[in-house]
């Protein structure tokens, strides 16, 4: 439930607020927020992060798709709010990518992604809502395995230590001079029996 609410909600925020920046921005403009800590820069990518290998997108979008079918079949693994968090994060921000692939020009499976958030004192890129919630599933997937956090919520058990060889009670060890009785069988010595 938590990752399909999560996934919902990054979906749609990631959607709206592209559709907001295309219909009311021209592409290329700049608009300062907060001077160059945080400006809204309208770009079209036709490549991964970076606009790298723009002339492979329709490859992007096929393992878009691998990773959504992934996610969908393996979610009911999932037994942690944490674990849902970052699966629903990236299932949110790979669809809201995905879709502009699909739909958006210059045509299906080849469209450009929508791009806007510039954070110039940060980073050299400009990215989107999509983009934000991926690379923050990440960082929480990062953090949950460094901990050793399992897919059902409970920390992974440290490697156990070799057991030590088990010593045997002294009332059940054999007598080396007679094998096969044991030492509780002997008398004790200086016992005297009694009648």
């Amino acid at each position: 439930m938590v990752l399909a609410l999560v996934a919902l909600g990054v979906y749609a925020l990631d959607q709206f607020s592209k559709y907001l920046v295309v219909v009311s921005m021209t592409e290329g403009s700049v608009v300062r927020v907060l001077n160059d800590v945080l400006q809204w820069h309208f770009v079209r990518n036709p490549g991964a992060a970076f606009s790298l290998a723009s002339g492979s997108t329709w490859i992007f979008s096929i393992i878009a798709a691998a990773v959504v079918v992934f996610i969908v079949w393996f979610a009911r693994r999932i037994r942690s709010l944490a674990w849902g968090l970052v699966f629903g994060l990236l299932l949110g921000g790979v669809l809201g990518n995905l879709t502009d692939r699909l739909l958006r020009e210059p045509g299906f499976g080849v469209g450009h992604v929508v791009d806007f958030i510039s954070t110039p004192w940060l980073l050299p890129a400009i990215y989107n809502v999509a983009d934000i919630a991926i690379v923050t599933s990440m960082v929480i997937f990062m953090i949950l395995t460094i901990r050793g956090i399992g897919l059902d919520g409970n920390k992974a058990e440290a490697v156990s230590k070799t057991a030590s060889p088990s010593v045997e009670s002294p009332r059940h060890q054999t007598d080396a001079v007679n094998p096969g009785v044991s030492t509780s069988d002997r008398p004790t010595p200086g016992a005297e029996a009694r009648p």
